[in-house]
């Protein structure tokens, strides 16, 4: 036989916020969503050798090149800046509205024997390209891949 417990109606709410959270956490998971925004924020970074020297990309589309600072520190580039975009839509009937923000740094490792005195910095079409003479034993070599 059961005990009788009082009638709270405010446990059954916490009950259903757990539910709901349950729920949401489910359909959308924190993983999802959290390195793309993330990716929203930090720029994408590829570095390679052309003629003899180091070329760094970072693609910073709708960032003014005075609002990124870039700097040597060491053997480690870091490009720091923050991303400001706004998109917004208005129709008859509706304002759809949209911001993103977020401030980033990002820092590359340099090989040992690279010119930091010859470095170079341009900015176009939202892309920062930053160059310098690269070491003479670094050059790209082709490696055969064998398939078993």
């Amino acid at each position: 036989m059961k005990a009788l417990a009082p009638w709270k109606p405010f446990r059954e709410l916490s009950t259903l916020h757990t539910d709901i959270d349950e729920l949401f956490s489910r359909f959308f998971p924190e993983e999802a969503w959290l390195p793309s925004r993330l990716a929203a924020v930090t720029p994408v970074i590829e570095s390679f050798v052309r003629n003899g020297e180091l070329v760094v990309r970072a693609d910073l589309p709708g960032i003014e090149p005075k609002e990124v600072d870039l700097a040597l520190e060491g053997h480690r580039l870091m490009i720091r800046g923050e991303r400001r975009t706004k998109e917004e839509r208005s129709e008859k009937d509706y304002l759809y509205r949209e911001v993103g923000y977020g401030r980033f740094e990002r820092f590359v490792d340099l090989p040992e024997g690279v010119d930091t005195d010859s470095i170079k910095a341009t900015y176009h079409d939202g892309v920062l390209e930053i160059t310098m003479k690269a070491p003479k034993g670094m050059v790209a070599k082709k490696v055969p891949i064998s398939v078993h």
